[in-house]
């Protein structure tokens, strides 16, 4: 009777909705991460930041956000490594730069004869900063007439120095602009009066020399 009654359709089900319950936990419990990738065109004139899983889910939405076609190939952008399988994919560090490529199209290095970086352009992985300088532009009051600048340099990793240069309003410009012009016609007035001393020591020399000559002609 025991063993019957373990047979009843109720528990039954309950024991399968169970078993299911917990596959089902397994199973999203182990499926990947979404990661940040960098996706470019092979071109290299449109990037894009995507997150994907897998590489299938990143070959999906670099077909719809850089608007291309056919059969794509996902290459690494530093050196066309091809991505072919999905354990590579997954051993690939966050923000890996990639380059997504369409049927007939091929990798291709940088142009220039040597790496460089601009806007929205990643620097080499094992690379190391000699020194990074930022600026900073701001405004501490809406009424400024110019922005301050905070200039800031990094050398290393170690070593830093920063330079502000607050911004004025337009009354303390004006004021700054009058003091630096009465402090100028203050030296040209030095200056002029300098001169005519000069000049009146040498008007007085040249008639006290021409006094000594009529004396001496007596």
């Amino acid at each position: 009777m025991e063993y019957l009654s373990a047979l009843n359709p109720s528990n039954l089900f309950r024991s399968v909705s169970n078993v299911s319950s917990e596959v089902g936990r397994r199973v999203w419990n182990s499926a990947p991460p979404q990661r940040p990738f960098r996706v470019c065109d092979h071109k290299r004139t449109t990037r894009k930041g995507l997150t994907a899983a897998t590489r299938q889910e990143l070959l999906d939405k670099a077909l719809e956000a850089l608007l291309l076609s056919g059969v794509l190939t996902l290459v690494l952008e530093e050196d066309g490594t091809t991505v072919e399988s999905e354990d590579f994919f997954q051993l690939l560090e966050d923000d890996t730069c990639l380059m997504v490529l369409e049927s007939g199209q091929s990798w291709s290095p940088i142009r220039s004869g040597m790496l460089s970086y601009g806007l929205g352009r990643e620097k080499p992985k094992h690379s190391k900063d000699i020194a990074r300088i930022t600026f900073d532009v701001y405004k501490q009051n809406p009424r400024d007439l110019f922005g301050s600048l905070n200039i800031k340099a990094t050398f290393y990793g170690l070593y830093s120095m920063s330079c502000d240069f607050q911004g004025l309003g337009p009354k303390k410009v004006l004021r700054e602009l009058l003091r630096w012009i009465a402090t100028l016609l203050q030296g040209v007035g030095h200056m002029l009066l300098g001169v005519s001393s000069t000049l009146r020591h040498i008007v007085e020399g040249a008639e006290q020399w021409q006094r000594q000559g009529r004396l001496h002609a007596y």
